[in-house]
This record gives structure tokens, sequence and C-alpha cells, in this order.
């Protein structure tokens, strides 16, 4: 019999760490082995106890959960989740060294504890093999100073590139967009999100991005050198009519699990695009885009897939290298170079 995922609850909330005592801790595979209501009790039960997996509030009394991310997991490094209900907080967690975050159920309704409860129960049970990447903390200052790679000559006409991420993906997609120039071909997105996260992850890869970019809008057109993230809660699909390329963007059902799918993402860019498309999944749980980016390929696409080295998670890649939907698997610091490469006339 495996043994139980042993997690630790940092919370300043004595209700929300006995809620997830209660509901988290009753789950098979998972013992929650102790609570701590700030950062300073955090790294000594983190010390005492050897947790696997800890689940960690932003705001605390004292330091800071994203000061104490910066400063003691390098040192002892575990993987974090974050739970919070901040956007901000969510991006600084993450650029600080969480695997994950998950949005802070804000509502009572049992409906949106139990939607909690299987969300953060599927990453605590993900969050056990994550390789925590060594990584030095970006300013905003250093992320907009990235010199980016040249395309030389044009890009292929009615070219589109499509990106798939979830756990470890606002990283490694930063480290794909930087590297673009400014007259890339259009690329779409689908990293998992939660609805309004989406909209500032957008906002970031346009700081620091030399294209522009934006959460996805229904009808929107696709134009050489625009990055289109699709919206959380909403599924985003490329249509081709006669004036080109453009997208849909509405609320769906869920897909492999997800709103906003991968799978369907690269499915309508398999239908809409065929051969005059690239597609990259990166790291991930699960297995959302696996089989669209085998739709790709067998559109004539040219297909990557992250190498397990360098993902987070070496979960929605490994599906998709299974399946035969990836033609080259790269480290994530060579993809945006190979994409560069395949998108030339």
């Amino acid at each position: 019999m495996a043994e139980n995922i042993r997690v630790l609850v940092v919370d300043d909330s004595p209700v929300f760490c006995n809620f997830m005592k209660n509901e988290i801790g009753a789950l098979d595979g998972i013992e929650i082995v102790g609570t701590a209501y700030n950062t300073a009790e955090a790294k000594e039960k983190i010390l005492a106890l050897n947790p696997d997996v800890v689940t960690m509030d932003v705001e605390m009394p004292g330091m800071s959960g994203i000061d104490f991310l910066r400063k003691f997991i390098p040192e002892k490094p575990v993987p974090v989740i974050v739970i919070t209900s901040s956007e901000t907080s969510a991006f600084e967690a993450m650029n600080a060294g969480a695997i994950e975050f998950v949005k802070k159920p804000t509502g009572g309704s049992r409906n949106d504890l139990d939607k909690f409860v299987i969300r953060i129960a599927t990453i605590i049970r993900y969050a056990k093999i994550v390789k925590i990447q060594p990584r030095k903390i970006p300013t905003r200052t250093a992320e907009t100073t990235v010199t980016p790679l040249t395309l030389v000559g044009e890009p292929r006409r009615d070219v589109v590139i499509a990106l798939g991420a979830s756990t470890g993906g606002t990283d490694a997609l930063v480290e794909v967009v930087k590297k673009f120039p400014k007259n890339t071909p259009p690329v779409l997105i689908t990293q998992h999100m939660p609805p309004t996260f989406t909209k500032m992850f957008a906002e970031r890869l346009d700081r620091i991005s030399h294209m522009s970019a934006k959460e996805a809008e229904d009808g929107d057109r696709l134009k050489q050198g625009q990055i289109i993230v699709a919206e959380g809660g909403k599924q985003m699909r490329l249509v081709k009519d006669a004036k080109g390329y453009y997208i849909t963007s509405r609320i769906g059902e869920k897909v492999s699990g997800h709103c906003p799918s991968v799978d369907v993402l690269f499915t309508s860019v398999a239908e809409a695009a065929g051969a005059n498309a690239v597609g990259a999944i990166l790291t991930g749980m699960g297995g959302d885009g696996a089989e669209g980016l085998l739709k790709m390929r067998q559109a004539g696409a040219y297909t990557i897939g992250q190498d397990e080295e360098t993902c987070v998670v070496y979960g929605m890649p490994a599906v998709a290298f299974k399946k035969g939907a990836v033609v080259s698997q790269l480290p994530i610091q060579k993809i945006a170079e190979q994409i560069l490469l395949k998108v030339k006339c």
C-alpha cells in the first residue's frame, strides 16, 4: 500500500485550518500532519515534520507567504501550493517559488467548497512528484529587458502558434514568449487558470514580451505580433473564414477536465490551420492537450513537447509523447527558437 501524502497546512485562520483537516485530511492517501498559523511556525514545522507538500496562505501576520517562499524554500525545497483569492498574490507567489495556486473559496455554498476540495486534492497528489526547479526571482525590470530572438525573413502565410500548459506553465510560457520578436505570427495560449486570473496573466505577458498580449474576447481577429490568452471559464477556439483567422471565446462544458481546455484549442487549430501551425505542450499535470496535439500533428502541423528534465510536472507532455503527438521533445529554453525556425518561409 502506498504511503499517505503528508501535508502541512499554513493559514492564519483556525477555521480554514480545521476545514482542511476535516475535508482534505479525510481523503484517501492524504494525511494532514500539522497546521501552522504564521510563517515562523511554518518554518519550525517543515523542519520538524518534513511534509511532502505544504499549502500556504499569502497574507499572514509577520512575514508574508511570498517573502517566506523567497527566503526559505531555496534552503529547504518542498512543494508549496498557495491558496489565495488575490490574482496579484498568486502570480507573485508563483514567481517566488510556489508550484501552483488555488483560488480560495469565497462563498460558503457546498458546491463551491466541493469544487475547491477536488481541485486542491488533485494538486496535492501531483505535488508530491513535482521537481522544485532552482530559480532566480525576476524583477519586472529584468523581465522586460530580454533580447528577443531574430525571425529572419517573413513567416509562412497563415501560420498560427498554439501553446498549452498547466502546473508550472506560467513560468514556462514566460520563458518561451519573452524570446519572440514583435513580428512573430499570432500566438494562442491556453493555460489552466480560473476566471480573472487569466486577465492578469495576459497583462504580465504584455509587459515582458516584445509582442502585445491580451485576454481572449469572442470574435478577436488574429494578427502578427499578438498573443491571445484563453479566458478562465471559457473555451477558446480558432476559426477561419474568408477574411482570415479569428477566435471564439465562449462559456462551455469542461473538456479533458478543464475550461479552458488545451484539447479544445489544439483541436480547433488542427481543423482551421492544418499544416500552417506549430503547437507546443508544456509542463502540467494530467493529459489535457495530448489528443488535440495529436490531431495537429496528423493535420500536418509541427508539434513540440517540453522535456521531462525542465518540466515542473511531466504529465501533459508525457501523455502527448506516448500518444505519438510530439515531433520534437525539447528543454523549455530551446522551444522558442525551434518554433521560430518552423514558422519561417
